[in-house]
Formats: structure tokens, C-alpha cells, sequence
């Protein structure tokens, strides 16, 4: 989408200032179906940058995500540039990559499609 869908941005300024993450979204970027569920952009960072700092070859990294998200020199949140998912999955067929859920970080402006809830499937 070239202007932000602004019903998403409300959901995601929602999750923002709630701070919870439990809201399951499924969106479409660039033909690639994503999964799961959006967090606030400090939970996720932090979350992120634990996983780098345990990593012999990327905890360099870690201070890069562990830095606090941007605000406007008023002191008050920009409104939201980014979806933050955790636990997401990208579907491929009937797999879900990875199985045990991802950390990404999705431009809203570059969402073409998306509803509500989390999409998995099932064999049965």
C-alpha cells in the first residue's frame, strides 16, 4: 500500500500503548503470508536483542535493538511505521516457517492484504 491502511496503524497504536501482545494478526507483504502475533516495538526489541547477546557471533548486535524506539521531541509517540511480530510464522504451502515462530519486523505501509487472527493448519 502506498498510504499506510489507517485502521492498521490504529491496532498497531493500540498494541503500543496497551503493551500487550496478544493480538493475532496475519498480514500479506510482498506475496509472502505472515502469522501470528504483533508486540510493542520496546518488547520486541528487548526480546531481540536477548536473543543476539547470547550469540557468540552477533551479541555485537544486541546494543542496536536494545536502544529505545524513536518519539517525536515532544515527549509523545510518533505513530506507528512498523508491525512487530512474534511467535510469526511465514506460510509456505501447508508449512509454517519457522515451526516454532519467528521475530519480524513488517513496514505497514508495505502490508497489501490483512485480517485478523492467526492462520495455522492442520493435517487432519
Amino acid at each position: 500500500m502506498s498510504n499506510p491502511d489507517e485502521l492498521l496503524v490504529a491496532i498497531s497504536a493500540a498494541v503500543e500503548s496497551e503493551r500487550s501482545n496478544q493480538m493475532a494478526l496475519t498480514v500479506v507483504v510482498g506475496g509472502a503470508v505472515i502469522t501470528g502475533r504483533l508486540a510493542p516495538e520496546a518488547v520486541w526489541r528487548e526480546r531481540v536483542a536477548e536473543v543476539l547477546k547470547d550469540s557468540d557471533r552477533l551479541g555485537a548486535f544486541s546494543d542496536i535493538f536494545a536502544r529505545g524506539s524513536r518519539t517525536k521531541s515532544s515527549g509523545r509517540s510518533e505513530a506507528p511505521t512498523h508491525l512487530h511480530f512474534h511467535l510469526a510464522r511465514i506460510l509456505q504451502g501447508s508449512l509454517g516457517i519457522p515451526e516454532t515462530g519467528g521475530m519480524y519486523r513488517v513496514a505497514i505501509k508495505d502490508v497489501s492484504a490483512w485480517t485478523v487472527g492467526d492462520i495455522s493448519y492442520s493435517d487432519q
